[in-house]
């Protein structure tokens, strides 16, 4: 193995038995690939008015949408989607939705120190609220709070997994870690039982924009909003078929191009890509003691995810974390052959026992990372229109917050969401190309020079975290 590590980027494993496994692997995200998919809703034709405007059919602009009526039934509510509902980030995620709003403790301490305790309150009743929100509406999410199995695959992370114990957890090695997970790979793992649960990402989206439109919110689909004005004490958004005027507007686009002029230097497109195996029988499963339904992780920066579905196949993704020069959004770039090799020559390293299975799904997608790994939230054009981006990865929890952070800044209220510096305070930007490409491509290799240095952070990584920048696959 490559410098002794448990990963690597050189491959182990036949590139031709690789290939093999995922060739006939639909390119369509597997939670997309479902005949009970909607059928598009019309696209906005002529002007409309509201009091609400929200731009984004992904998780983050449907909360905001359902909250605002909750909120207000009166409030008149229209949603714009550029595609079609969920078919972004919010339809192609692992469906990992956690409690956690900072990207873990460790970047919680870095950018929140003083916050934590307020902001890790206000993540549980988030999460509660969450999943009252799907009973509340009959939403069919598939939600599942059953935890996740951290695994040290290095000998430097046994000890840092041992000591982030909280109670509940169990620590766990030997034949007691082989009956939730058997690797050669695993040297140790943390099962925390709390703390994340799983859904269904698209089923997620189609529930809550159904629950939406039931409290009459107006969606339109195929509707690319392509600028925003303001005029008098309102917002115009304009697209190709009409214009919506309103109050207010919550603009929910995430990894693609902001309405408002230099947002753009606050986030970046990071390609996640992940493999979807077939549906593995109970044998398969018990030979590599995965018969419970949590999910895994590994301690490496550079690290994987993993879970089961509800037919049992596992999804396996993470690893690489992709950015592709031009700072731009494509359909071409959600498939990339390489680090498809890569997951799947990991995947056979980690359970070898299932040699000769097939992946039916690859597929990839864009994320919206900040330099502070969370999000954001904040106000312009004289407090009439919000914004929330930035989630880097850990968009399913967490955009619910960021759709209460929205609607509180609208309404000018003081609340303990809108005191939190990330509701305040803009992270680091991104500068723009030709720096974006070479800046991340060292920080990447930083970060794998980390995981093969037994973790020590290199000059790059320690000089980026005393400015309050992260980077992580």
């Amino acid at each position: 193995m490559s410098h002794g590590q448990a990963y690597g980027h050189e491959l182990r494993h036949d590139p031709a038995v690789l290939h093999a496994s995922y060739a006939d692997a639909s390119p369509t995200p597997f939670w997309l690939d479902d005949p009970a998919r909607p059928e598009p809703r019309p696209a906005l034709a002529g002007d409309a008015t509201a009091d609400l405007v929200i731009v984004g059919g992904g998780f983050c602009g449907l909360w905001t949408a359902l909250l605002a009526k909750e909120r207000d039934p009166q409030r008149r509510v229209v949603l714009l989607e550029g595609r079609r509902i969920g078919w972004a980030a919010s339809g192609r995620n692992g469906g990992f939705c956690e409690a956690s709003l900072t990207h873990g403790e460790e970047n919680g301490r870095l950018h929140f120190a003083d916050e934590l305790p307020t902001i890790d309150r206000l993540a549980e009743e988030n999460h509660r609220a969450f999943a009252e929100t799907l009973v509340r509406y009959g939403i069919d999410a598939e939600w599942e709070a059953t935890g996740v199995l951290t695994v040290a695959t290095e000998p430097h992370q046994v000890e840092p997994l041992r000591r982030a114990a909280k109670d509940g957890d169990l620590f766990l090695t030997g034949k007691a870690l082989r009956a939730y997970g058997d690797s050669p790979l695993f040297r140790a793992g943390l099962l925390s039982p709390a703390g994340c649960a799983f859904v269904h990402p698209a089923k997620l989206a189609w529930g809550l924009a159904d629950a939406a439109e039931r409290l009459g919110v107006e969606i339109h689909e195929n509707t690319p909003a392509l600028r925003l004005r303001t005029s008098g004490d309102g917002v115009l958004i304009e697209t190709r078929r009409g214009t919506v005027h309103a109050e207010r507007a919550a603009l929910a686009t995430n990894a693609f191009p902001s309405l408002l002029p230099g947002m753009g230097l606050f986030t970046v497109p990071i390609y996640d890509y992940v493999l979807m195996t077939e549906p593995l029988t109970q044998e398969q499963l018990a030979s590599i003691g995965w018969t419970g339904r949590h999910g895994m992780t590994d301690s490496s920066r550079e690290f994987h995810y993993s879970r089961k579905t509800a037919d049992d196949r596992i999804l396996f993704g993470g690893y690489d974390a992709i950015y592709h020069r031009g700072r731009k959004v494509r359909d071409a770039q959600d498939q990339r052959p390489a680090t498809f090799e890569r997951l799947a020559d990991h995947f056979f390293g980690t359970f070898p026992q299932l040699d000769g299975i097939r992946f039916t799904h690859r597929w990839g997608g864009a994320i919206d990372m900040s330099t502070q790994l969370v999000a954001f939230h904040g106000t312009a054009r004289g407090g009439r229109v919000a914004y929330s981006a930035g989630y880097t990865g850990l968009g399913v929890g967490a955009t619910r917050f960021g759709a209460e952070v929205m609607l509180d800044l609208l309404a000018g209220e003081d609340t303990e969401r809108t005191r939190l510096r990330m509701s305040r305070r803009l992270p680091i930007p991104i500068p723009p190309e030709p720096f974006t490409y070479p800046l991340i491509q060292l920080m990447r290799r930083a970060v794998a020079k980390s995981d093969r240095d037994g973790g020590r952070d290199t000059p790059l990584l320690r000089l980026a975290g005393l400015f309050g920048v992260g980077f992580d696959s």
